[in-house]
């Protein structure tokens, strides 16, 4: 693998640098951030000046108005863009529609890329994916689904309850994961406007920067055309591999510039901060903290950059995506962890980022597969000699 980057990404990585630092971290302290994520005028205020940089929806093909990043890029791209909480969403990167708009690129019909993919790129409007469901359904074990689908004529009847939809308050459409009646499980594509999409509350969470919350959805008698079934009947885990290999590891891209982001406001302070006669830094305890967070942050990116390549081969990257999301979040929550505790007092207010960083981190460790599960996954295929897709 080379690790040189290229001169076009090495710029492209410079540009966003100085877009997220100049153009989207005064927002930080916006009175139109809420405990749901930022305000939608304030999300369409930034994706504007993303737009107007040239610099929205990187991932996606250009066709669709991206820069069609290989994976690759974006683990440049989106490092540089979670550098700050509000990056992802101003550059229209944040899930879940990044992870959207990558399925329905590979999977959609050329009339669904039109009425949805399109306008989601172009940063208009914005989705979510019904997955997950409270118990006795579907969680970590997707085996579990409830929520069925049943064929009424050219319809199919969808009944169920989701909850920890992200950005549900407010999207406008959804990707649903339903069980037909065979109890194969079926994505499903609806406006959210549709009698039977009910968004029931946002969820209280620790997390605060994804638009739209944390929803509980209710999908109660939802009549869905056949037509827009996304994929293929009976087709929806393998689809769910489609895009939760590739939104794991972005994911660990972005949380990995809000790692590096704390790793250098703990460093700042550690060379001003003076204590016991001597900077912060120079004691012994702060310093080997910093330099555990240089070498977390190093093999979270190695990692990263991997499995990335992996992709780019064009392997679904199913065992190596598991180790890197284990090996990122966990890397990345040390790192946090230390900043904390390395600002002391300071490291428990919002006047830094590093508190909010800290608070939405921790998500990181259960969403798109808990650490537990990807050891277990990893696990089984070590036994059975399968660690490559083919």
């Amino acid at each position: 693998m080379n690790f040189d980057i290229p001169e076009e990404l090495a710029a492209l990585q410079q540009k966003v640098r100085r877009f997220v630092a100049e153009e989207i971290i005064p927002f930080e302290r916006d009175t139109r951030l809420t405990a749901h994520g930022p305000a939608d005028d304030l999300r369409r205020e930034m994706i504007a000046k993303a737009r107007a940089a040239g610099l929205l929806s990187a991932h996606v093909s250009k066709e669709f108005g991206g820069l069609g990043l290989t994976h690759r890029g974006k683990a440049i791209f989106f490092e540089e863009a979670g550098y700050s909480l509000l990056g992802p969403v101003a550059l229209n990167i944040a899930a879940p529609d990044e992870g959207n708009m990558h399925l329905m690129e590979v999977v959609a019909r050329p009339e669904h890329k039109e009425r949805w993919l399109r306008p989601l790129a172009a940063g208009e409007i914005r989705s979510c994916f019904c997955m997950t469901e409270p118990a006795p359904g579907a969680g970590s074990d997707p085996s579990m689904l409830q929520t069925t689908a049943e064929k009424d004529g050219d319809h199919y009847v969808i009944n169920g309850r989701k909850w920890f939809t992200t950005g549900a308050d407010g999207a406008s459409f959804a990707i649903i994961m339903a069980k037909l009646e065979d109890g194969r499980a079926t994505m499903f594509l609806s406006d959210t406007d549709r009698p039977g999409f009910v968004v029931e509350r946002s969820m209280d969470t620790l997390d605060t920067c994804f638009p739209g919350g944390h929803g509980v959805v209710r999908l109660d008698n939802l009549r869905v055309p056949a037509t827009d079934i996304l994929g293929e009947l009976g087709e929806g885990f393998k689809y769910a591999q489609v895009r939760l290999s590739p939104a794991r590891l972005t994911h660990c891209m972005r949380w990995l510039g809000a790692a590096r982001r704390a790793h250098d406001v703990a460093t700042d302070y550690a060379r001003r901060r003076q204590a016991f006669g001597k900077t912060l830094g120079s004691h012994e305890g702060v310093g080997f903290m910093l330099a555990d967070n240089e070498m977390d942050l190093h093999s979270a990116r190695l990692a990263i950059w991997h499995t990335a390549w992996v992709l780019d081969q064009g392997h679904l990257a199913i065992h190596d995506s598991s180790m890197s999301k284990v090996l990122a979040s966990e890397a990345c929550w040390r790192v946090v962890d230390r900043c904390v505790q390395i600002l002391g007092g300071q490291g428990v207010t919002r006047e830094t980022a590093v508190a909010r960083i800290f608070a939405d981190m921790r998500a990181f460790r259960i969403y798109d597969g808990p650490s537990e599960v990807h050891r277990w996954s990893i696990a089984k295929r070590v036994i059975k000699g399968i660690r490559k897709d083919v």
